[in-house]
């Protein structure tokens, strides 16, 4: 008799890792497991108590390691597996020595030798350079970076703790970084640098953006590519039996195609969590649509184009609200309170209206500096008006990334919600149908991002030929429909042409800015020390003439 054989699939996201452990013979998650990172997000203080400045958002490399082990044994132990696949939280990068040691490790008190979260928004003024100056390299990104990328990252470490930056032999994302630790193997994914790291297949990395970057990074691999063999000394840690391969990793809210059957172009696939990333597949890269953040060819599923696009903010808007207005003892409680009393309320019966930037927007604007709005309050305002109001917003928020799609000719046929708040939160899908006016479908699949990692890991072991075989063996199975009422989408129409209004004013977004920027750069100035003083290279200057 053969023995079963078994798929990892591991999802590092803002807070913990999860992972889940699927028998390849049956199709059927048999086991999962949770870990919270034992720093979680650091965004006043390092570990050793070092005061961190406004609009930081670090992690700690060593809390994935702990993660990673705790996760693959509960799953993993006593099995043998064929193959592990990994999505993560991006961009969130690091700086580390050659041989993987991240700098955090040497230098405990220095901000810029941790990891930067996605959502450090610290970096954004490096990205309006960048903007400013322009480049060919921003084509398929609409002409713009946003701070939540690499390179702005590693332009702040370069000009703000230059003795760091030369410490650092690999500047390197924190998934890639992981899959590094687990085969010993440094693997980089395609996924990752051609959306993060603005990589393309004819011209590289975009290198000259930033002093000494080129040889800080190695080219990448195709998703689906086995980076290496978990290593022995992991097998020892963990009690994985079996050569497991270990897949490139890749971003988390693109993993999770395969798992929610979202492989055929016109489908456009939303991961509703912290923030919220909307992916758009098509047969072709055309040009990009205007707002919409970027588009690769192959770089998330082999074979097809991959549109772009999300809010910044999400369901950590909603966590927020519900942590400091709380209405019972427990966050699940207050949530499932709020829900209750926001169902009753009819389609702009709050008489509220908000902007959705608590994190910043990504489409249109692409800049982290902006923020939150909520308007027509007065003495009557409820906190379950409040509630409902921000509700709405994210959906109106989602309406405008599908509005800038379509206006690119891009067809969208069908419509599929996944990930936690999707499945939590039927007030919100129902909104959001309504706001949208189309029908949505949720896949009834427990963790869905760490499946789609582990259908990437049983591509790159060879356990099925391709990501299409993997959705229909691990994927799900069953959708459930939110459909619109057609009463609510009239309503909602227009309503959303308020928000799109606000959306729209530019001196709201310079008030916005200027209450966001007080400190500005470390030195108090509206420019980064050393780093916009740089002499121009040639290169440089070649890109400045091709906006």
């Amino acid at each position: 008799m053969v023995a079963d054989v078994y798929l990892l699939g591991l999802d590092f996201g803002t807070e913990s890792a999860r992972g889940v452990r699927i028998n390849a013979t049956t199709g059927e998650q048999e086991a999962s497991h949770t870990h919270a990172y034992r720093h979680g997000v650091m965004t006043s203080a390092l570990p050793d108590g070092t005061v961190l400045p406004p609009a930081y958002a670090l992690q700690d490399a060593a809390d994935y390691i702990e993660a990673a082990e705790a996760v693959l044994t509960a799953i993993g132990k006593g099995f043998d597996v064929a193959g592990i696949g990994l999505g993560f939280t991006a961009s969130t990068p690091l700086p580390a020595r050659a041989d993987g040691t991240p700098l955090s490790a040497l230098h405990p008190s220095e901000p810029h030798a941790f990891v930067k979260l996605w959502k450090h928004a610290a970096a954004q003024p490096y990205a309006d350079i960048f903007n400013a100056r322009g480049g060919a390299y921003l084509k398929n990104f609409g002409g713009r970076l946003s701070g939540e990328w690499m390179l702005a990252k590693a332009a702040q470490i370069e000009a703000e703790a230059p003795a760091i930056w030369k410490q650092a032999d690999r500047f390197i994302e924190a998934g890639d970084w992981l899959v590094w630790q687990l085969t010993g193997i440094e693997a980089r994914s395609l996924d990752f640098a051609a959306y993060k790291a603005q990589f393309s297949n004819n011209e590289g990395y975009p290198s000259h953006t930033v002093a000494g970057l080129a040889e800080r990074l190695s080219l990448p691999l195709p998703v689906g590519t086995a980076a290496g063999l978990l290593a022995p000394e992991w097998q020892e840690r963990t009690g994985i039996r079996g050569d497991a391969v270990v897949a490139v990793a890749v971003i988390d809210s693109h993993v999770v195609l395969p798992a929610v059957d979202g492989i055929a172009a016109g489908t456009l696939v939303g991961a509703l969590g912290t923030s919220a990333a909307y992916l758009l597949l098509g047969d072709k890269a055309r040009d990009l649509p205007a707002g919409i953040e970027g588009v690769a060819d192959g770089a998330v599923l082999p074979d097809l184009a991959c549109y772009e696009a999300g809010q910044a903010g999400f369901g950590d808007i909603l966590a927020w609200y519900i942590r400091n207005f709380p209405r019972a003892e427990t966050e699940a409680e207050s949530f499932r309170l709020y829900g209750d009393s926001a169902a009753t309320l009819a389609p702009g019966q709050s008489r509220l209206m908000a902007l959705d930037w608590w994190s910043g927007n990504r489409v249109p604007f692409a800049d982290s500096s902006l923020s939150g709005l909520l308007i027509g309050l007065n003495l009557s305002t409820s906190s379950t008006q409040i509630y409902r109001a921000l509700l709405e917003a994210l959906c109106y928020g989602a309406r405008s990334i599908f509005d800038h799609l379509e206006a690119g000719d891009l067809p969208i046929d069908r419509v599929i919600l996944t990930s936690g708040l999707s499945r939590r939160n039927p007030l919100l899908l129902q909104i959001m149908a309504d706001v949208l006016g189309r029908e949505i479908e949720v896949p009834d699949i427990a963790n869905p991002t760490a499946v789609g990692a582990a259908i990437h890991g049983a591509v790159a072991a060879g356990v099925v030929t391709d990501f299409a075989t993997g959705a229909t063996r691990f994927g799900a199975r069953r959708f459930d429909r939110f459909r619109p009422d057609p009463a609510a989408v009239e309503t909602y129409a227009a309503l959303y042409q308020q928000y799109r209004q606000l959306a729209a004013d530019d001196q709201l977004r310079r008030s916005m800015r200027a209450l966001g920027s007080a400190g500005g750069f470390p030195n108090g100035s509206s420019e980064p020390p050393r780093y916009a003083s740089h002499p121009a290279s040639p290169e440089r200057e070649v890109d400045q003439a091709h906006p």
